[in-house]
């Protein structure tokens, strides 16, 4: 039937039908005021009119009405449109910068399918799309320094920045300090160089009241096409470049290569065998001799962790210690180490003490303090053989709760040592701030001080730093007689390297302990 009507003798009977239809409505209407008229004359006498009247008045009041109650739901209709539109504002939008928040980028995906399932997306399909990954370096350091309100003005003055750079509508805030930018047909050589324009961009200084502040821009990009829409897998891909560049330093930017992705798999895979590995206590400790440089004896070891996994394969310790500091893990680590420790230096001789390092994850933790006097106490380790080493970093990410750390520990007798001295933040200020009993030169000076006069010197005031404040120091890193002479020359106190042995399992520090007198030439003889 749907065919016949379609035709052109369909449509003519379709005119003549709806003619007739026409016809015979008239005629009905025709008939109703023939047939009203009679009624009126008939019944003119009851009033008749007077009904016919009101219910003209009636229905005509009834029109109005219904014109007057379209057009409020039609206002109506309006208002909650415009409100509908509001809240979808609301949710596909930071409050703060007011860019498109990661839900807009999630429509933007689907609204892309639609596109490419229909018959013409008005783009080109081999046409490239570029999902660049901005996270900004030091931003807490920023935020620490001027407050949240500041870090807020910074936010909003990096996205207007941004958003000079970018299309309307492709700059988006994931949270924090992550922000998405998505630009199209941009060839190799452009997208190298909005990546230069975007950190050159973001770190030009930004005026916070009187104050500038600065910050930096690790970006990640990675290159999809219009045919294939695949921003999602795009951004994940950006994401994993920009996690290298940030690994690589402040201010790099890097383009997503398969690697990157390699990278993530084997580390996923480490992490889970890490995990494994702390339940079973695989990591265990091993302790390097600690030399008094003065009487040439032994004073101590510092304990250090080493993981072989269950193929015999040893894994570097900043492997598997990044991954315990990024996942919560940890404080496990360090408690099942610690606690094996504080087991085997019962073993030693009462003079010799136990250093043991922190990490800067641990001294954002207000019970730490707690849970190593805890470990001392069922281990049966007096505190004053403990030292724990403290690097400069780990003091300033939250100073008021380092202090109240330290304090707690110097009061408990444990002794502090600051680590890496020298190659943190502000190494003079953290020795004005907080008490401690040892400084340890890094080994990084100690490689370097003979080839470089620089470094000697620098070297030298270390030293000097130590004994006008009355702080011992440790140099790290001595591996020839050469630095040893220096060093004993110019004061140090006590040294550490594989020139006086490496790290060792447990019972190997027993021997060690047992051998030192007749195995280890003396200071004099050096």
């Amino acid at each position: 039937m749907s065919d016949f009507l379609r035709t052109r003798a369909g449509k003519q009977f379709l005119c003549l039908l709806v003619l007739g239809l026409a016809l015979w409505l008239l005629g009905i209407e025709l008939q109703f005021q023939q047939n009203l008229l009679g009624f009126l004359e008939a019944y003119r006498s009851y009033g008749a009119e007077a009904v016919v009247l009101a219910l003209n008045i009636g229905g005509a009041m009834s029109f109005l009405y219904s014109i007057f109650r379209i057009y409020d739901l039609r206002k109506e209709m309006d208002l909650r449109a415009k409100a509908q539109a509001r809240a979808d504002w609301t949710a596909t939008h930071d409050h703060l910068t007011k860019l498109p928040n990661r839900y807009a980028f999630e429509r933007r995906l689907f609204g892309r399918r639609q596109m490419r399932s229909s018959d013409d997306d008005g783009e080109p399909e081999d046409q490239t799309v570029t999902v660049f990954s901005v996270d900004l370096d030091g931003f807490k350091k920023v935020n620490d320094l001027v407050g949240h309100k500041g870090g807020d003005a910074l936010l909003i003055e990096v996205a207007r920045r941004l958003s000079a750079l970018g299309d309307v509508g492709c700059v988006y805030r994931f949270g924090g300090d992550e922000f998405i930018v998505v630009a199209t047909g941009l060839t190799r050589e452009r997208e190298e160089k909005f990546a230069r324009m975007i950190i050159h961009a973001l770190t030009r200084p930004i005026h916070i009241g009187s104050l500038p502040a600065e910050v930096g821009a690790s970006i990640g990009y990675a290159t999809t096409t219009m045919a294939d829409a695949n921003l999602e897998e795009a951004a994940h891909c950006a994401d994993l470049a920009m996690y290298e560049a940030k690994s690589q330093g402040p201010n790099r930017y890097f383009a997503y290569e398969e690697a990157m992705q390699n990278k993530v798999t084997e580390r996923a895979a480490l992490e889970s065998k890490l995990r494994a590995a702390i339940q079973e206590n695989e990591i265990r400790p091993f302790y390097q001799p600690l030399i008094n440089l003065r009487s040439g004896d032994l004073c101590g070891f510092e304990a250090l962790a080493r993981w072989t996994d269950n193929d015999g394969i040893s894994i570097p310790p900043p492997a598997f210690i990044g991954i315990a500091e990024e996942t919560g893990m940890i404080t496990e680590l360090f408690e099942n180490l610690l606690k094996q420790a504080c087991l085997d230096a019962r073993h030693w001789p009462d003079h010799i003490t136990l250093s043991f390092n922190v990490s800067p994850v641990q001294m954002e933790d207000k019970l730490l303090a707690t849970r190593i006097l805890r470990i001392l106490a069922k281990g049966q380790l007096p505190p004053h053989r403990l030292e724990i080493e403290i690097t400069e970093n780990a003091l300033i990410q939250e100073p008021e709760i380092a202090a109240l750390i330290l304090d707690e520990l110097h009061g408990a007798g444990v002794q502090i040592a600051l680590d890496d001295f020298g190659t943190g933040y502000s190494s003079l200020a953290q020795l004005a701030r907080y008490r401690f009993d040892k400084i340890k030169i890094d080994k990084s000076f100690v490689a370097t001080y003979g080839s470089e006069e620089r470094q000697e010197k620098i070297v030298r005031a270390m030293l000097g730093l130590g004994r006008s404040l009355g702080i011992k120091t440790t140099a790290e890193g001595i591996e020839e007689h050469s630095q040893l002479v220096y060093l004993v020359n110019h004061g140090c106190d006590i040294g550490q390297g594989y020139l006086f042995g490496k790290a060792v399992p447990a019972d190997q520090a027993i021997a060690f302990i047992a051998s030192r007198e007749s195995d280890l030439p003396s200071v004099s003889q050096a």
